[in-house]
């Protein structure tokens, strides 16, 4: 990613004078997600990002995965993408576990007969039982989170994005994503984290990357890079070793 802006636009209520009156209406207004951003993430790396709710980790990692354009600069991305952005991003409520898996896999680059003839590896993977028969709409956030898990796999990406992913799930399913994660780096593939569960970010990923603004604040080994955010939350101190942060 090279100097990489995007920006929203938005109404609000301001206040418009003129010669006569001054009056309340909606006006045109701006704000950056992200702002002369520049990243570059090797084969064999991964990457923790961490900051405030609304420092730009969502944006940035929508932008990687192609659901977002920058208004400036270039993201370039080689490889194949497996990306969780949201629990439940991509996924149709009222469909069950079945169909969402049949039209993820699809929408991933499968064929429907390949999804459907490795829909029971994201049965049993997603460990979701008689609930994989369900609608959606009825699963918890760890549940979605399990099922757009399983059906990544399908895929076998060379790019593993997550976003804020860990804090939705049990401690057995997120080991099976730090694992999984793992071997991808290892493999000489791409991981890229972002969240508030920064003990499972620092298992995973070596780098860290701090977000302030839309803008990079600190880059560097995780231990440091937290070192340099923590001081400004010294509330979270004590939540660290837990994995658990307040959004």
């Amino acid at each position: 990613m090279d100097n990489v802006g995007v920006r929203f636009e938005f109404d609000r209520l301001g206040r418009v004078i003129t010669p006569v009156l001054s009056h309340i209406r909606r006006v045109k207004a701006e704000a950056w997600g992200l702002r002369h951003l520049d990243l570059h993430v090797e084969p064999g790396e991964a990457l923790g990002v961490v900051g405030r709710t609304g420092s730009g980790k969502t944006t940035m990692l929508r932008v990687m995965a192609g659901v977002m354009l920058p208004d400036e600069g270039t993201a370039d991305v080689d490889g194949t993408i497996g990306s969780l952005l949201a629990t439940g991003a991509g996924v149709g409520m009222l469909l069950t576990g079945r169909e969402n898996t049949e039209l993820l896999g699809v929408l991933a680059g499968l064929t429907l007969e390949e999804t459907r003839e490795r829909i029971d590896e994201v049965a049993e993977r997603s460990k979701l039982g008689d609930a994989f028969d369900r609608p959606v709409h009825t699963y918890s956030e760890g549940m979605r989170a399990r099922l757009g898990f399983a059906v990544i796999q399908l895929t076998e990406p060379s790019i593993l994005l997550l976003d804020e992913v860990f804090e939705a799930l049990d401690h057995e399913f997120r080991a099976k994503v730090e694992d999984y994660g793992r071997g991808i780096r290892d493999r000489g593939g791409i991981v890229v984290a972002a969240g508030h569960d920064h003990t499972a970010l620092e298992r995973i990923a070596p780098r860290g990357l701090l977000l302030e603004g839309g803008h990079v604040k600190a880059e560097g080994p995780f231990a440091e890079v937290i070192s340099t955010y923590l001081p400004e939350r010294p509330d979270d101190v004590e939540r660290l070793g837990a994995g658990i942060e307040d959004g």
